[in-house]
């Protein structure tokens, strides 16, 4: 086991690299962990994202991931906005994105880092080392619980006392042993903020979130049809759902985010759907080069802000719908003409309007 000198270094260079959290635990689970991963794909909480179950066994132990892994170094980069969010998305003609989309794709800023700081310790302290962000099948929340970087809240997310819920996380897994870090205790309390402000009732009890009815699940992970009972509850949203973070009391301490690549793009900050509407796919690509929204690909992001559309309450913007209603992808077909239905609605005709 390395001393306590050479762990204070360890973090030391973390915090040097701009990881404002770094913190050890042992490459295992908290217990409990895997067994509940297991129940929630079970009962289908997992929704399309098929890649859970695929990944099952080595999510829920990462010593199948890497039988030699003895600890793993759990790392926090803040995206923290300089305001709390509003959780009903602001004004409905506009679009919202999640915070975590506002800026440079995360993954390629907390990998990088993670990487250089993975080397350092192969340098500095020997062993192997294997650096993951959650793109990999590794349980990044429970690992950063278990380590004290925060707690999962109600919500299912990591929150941190100092941070809140606004940290990209990363983790370097070792086969060095290092000394762990005691883990952090539950702060929620009696609070049940989060789950009273999801729109859709994805968080079906405390700790427990069925992904089926997530909306950022929906709009990031889903790759069909949004099913029409929840596309109401959508609004404008068009990458993701911060209708959790936005209530909980602990995200109003977090210091604003120091790290550029992690600073909003002004032009993610409410865009015109109308504008966003307009993007053919060459555009949404350029528009959105580099930043976590590119991840949807074309045809996600059209859907989603052809719901929006629907959800604006401006019949204005069937203009921005009309072009889509006989397109030959048939869920961006099917997206704008639930939208032209409920603008038409808007008008006073409850079964929508024709077109020709």
């Amino acid at each position: 086991m390395v001393s306590e000198k050479q762990r204070a270094q360890l973090r030391a260079r973390a915090h040097a690299l701009g990881f404002e959290a770094c913190a050890i635990t042992a490459a295992r689970l908290p217990e409990g962990a895997g067994e509940d991963l297991r129940a929630f794909v079970a009962q289908g909480h997992h929704g399309p994202m098929a890649w859970m179950a695929e990944t099952l066994e080595r999510r829920a132990d990462p010593r199948v991931l890497w039988p030699e892994a003895v600890s793993v170094v759990t790392l926090g980069l803040s995206y923290a906005p300089p305001e709390i969010p509003d959780p009903t998305g602001g004004d409905p003609t506009r679009a919202c994105f999640s915070v975590h989309a506002r800026h440079r794709d995360y993954h390629a800023v907390a990998k990088g880092r993670a990487k250089t700081l993975a080397q350092w310790m192969v340098s500095r302290l020997g062993g192997a080392v294997k650096v993951f962000v959650d793109t990999a099948p590794v349980m990044e929340k429970p690992l950063a619980h278990a380590a004290g970087l925060g707690w999962q809240g109600k919500h299912t997310n990591l929150v941190s006392p100092r941070f809140g819920s606004w940290l990209v996380l990363a983790e370097v897994f070792t086969t060095v042993d290092l000394p762990p870090d005691p883990p952090m205790p539950d702060r929620c309390g009696a609070c049940r903020r989060c789950l009273d402000a999801c729109p859709t009732g994805a968080l079906t009890a405390p700790h427990v979130m069925d992904a089926r009815r997530c909306l950022a699940c929906l709009t990031i992970e889903t790759p069909g049809p949004i099913p029409e009972p929840l596309r109401g509850a959508m609004g404008n949203r068009v990458y993701g759902c911060d209708a959790c973070l936005a209530v909980c009391p602990w995200n109003r301490f977090a210091p604003p985010t120091t790290e550029p690549a992690l600073v909003a793009r002004p032009d993610l900050i409410d865009p015109p759907l109308a504008e966003l509407a307009a993007l053919d796919d060459p555009g949404f690509r350029a528009r959105f080069s580099g930043t976590g929204v590119r991840r949807l690909g074309y045809a996600r992001f059209k859907r989603n802000v052809l719901i929006a559309l629907g959800n604006s309450g401006a019949p204005a913007l069937k203009d921005a719908v009309a072009p889509f209603l006989d397109d030959p992808d048939p869920v961006i077909a099917d997206a704008a003409r639930w939208a032209w239905g409920r603008l038409g609605a808007e008008e006073g005709n409850e079964e929508g309007e024709g077109h020709e």
